[in-house]
């Protein structure tokens, strides 16, 4: 089965993944906060999560995935003529995190530009990629979510400091004469943006746990059946459905409602937490890499976060 869509486009050629050498397991983080691995596992679904250093930046993790990503495609960096980055964790908005990593990559004067819809942000970024190669405006693009949410989290603040990790994962995206990404379904719910917020500079990452859940269990499985409507695909047919790795009992829900009673469910979240724009295409990259979803296979990909933004597409495996 293949993807439904108007003209020939783009498609996923490969995709990256990287996460920070620092282990931060459940017990750990009862020795500080409140809190115990059964009261972690049992809410959010999460063993262990990973920490960048305090020299380890956004910017570093995003050059480890997207390198990882370049390589896996069997392009050059010379072969990339746009780069998007995914993130809402900068600690300064100036310069953009897209033209530092191209130029770590040695990419040569591509556009370059982020994207900040939070923990939707990969799956926009992947939609504007897809439409600037159909529209012409770009050959090959490089396409990254990473996040340092360490730096923006109270580590004493038991509601985020269970939940929120640190991680990169980055897709190329190239021409193909069979559309390999459908079109995106996305939208915002802006009346609810004050419930996952950062309100200035000198404050932490502040999220309304019970009324994200609500929210994410309720109105988004629409939001990926009419992903899968306009991509021509029954959720029947999905290999893998990759939604971001907010909460386990989350993840699990929506995919009950969704149906894609045949497809591999991403559950990254155990061993990686909450990576906001990069938990899904590390939660892929990590799915190849086990063989655990086959090249070819179709994969529905659900981004939803702060904002509240949300978006989805059906991808052709690579």
């Amino acid at each position: 089965m293949r993807i439904s869509q108007g003209a020939p486009g783009a498609k996923v050629l490969a995709f990256g993944g990287y996460q920070p050498a620092e282990i931060v397991t459940n017990d750990a983080l009862s020795k500080r906060i409140d809190t115990s691995d059964d009261w972690i596992r049992t809410r959010v679904g999460i063993q262990e999560r990973r920490i960048a250093g305090p020299n380890e930046s956004e910017i570093d993790l995003a050059v480890q995935a997207g390198g990882k990503a370049l390589a896996a495609s069997g392009l050059s960096s010379a072969d990339i003529d746009l780069v998007i980055v995914a993130t809402c964790t900068l600690e300064a908005q100036i310069p953009n995190a897209a033209g530092r990593v191209a130029h770590r990559l040695g990419i040569q004067a591509p556009g370059a530009f982020d994207v900040n819809a939070a923990c939707a942000g990969f799956c926009y970024a992947l939609a504007a990629a897809s439409d600037a190669i159909r529209a012409g405006s770009a050959t090959n693009v490089l396409v990254v979510g990473s996040e340092k949410l360490s730096q923006w989290v109270d580590w004493d603040d038991r509601a985020t400091a269970v939940i929120f990790a640190d991680g990169a994962g980055a897709a190329v995206v190239g021409p193909s004469d069979t559309p390999g990404i459908g079109p995106v379904a996305w939208g915002s719910a802006g009346d609810k943006a004050d419930v996952v917020a950062i309100q200035d500079r000198r404050s932490f990452l502040y999220q309304e746990g019970q009324s994200v859940f609500r929210w994410a269990t309720t109105a988004l499985h629409p939001v990926a059946a009419l992903a899968c409507e306009r991509a021509g695909v029954d959720p029947a047919e999905l290999a893998a459905f990759v939604p971001h790795q907010a909460n386990l009992r989350i993840v699990e829900s929506i995919a009950r409602k969704l149906g894609a009673d045949n497809a591999v469910v991403a559950r990254d979240i155990v061993l990686a937490g909450n990576t906001s724009a990069a938990s899904i295409p590390l939660a892929l990259s990590r799915m190849i890499e086990r063989g655990e979803v086959p090249s070819g296979g179709l994969a529905l990909l659900l981004g939803f976060g702060a904002g509240l933004t949300y978006a989805s597409q059906v991808i052709e495996i690579p």
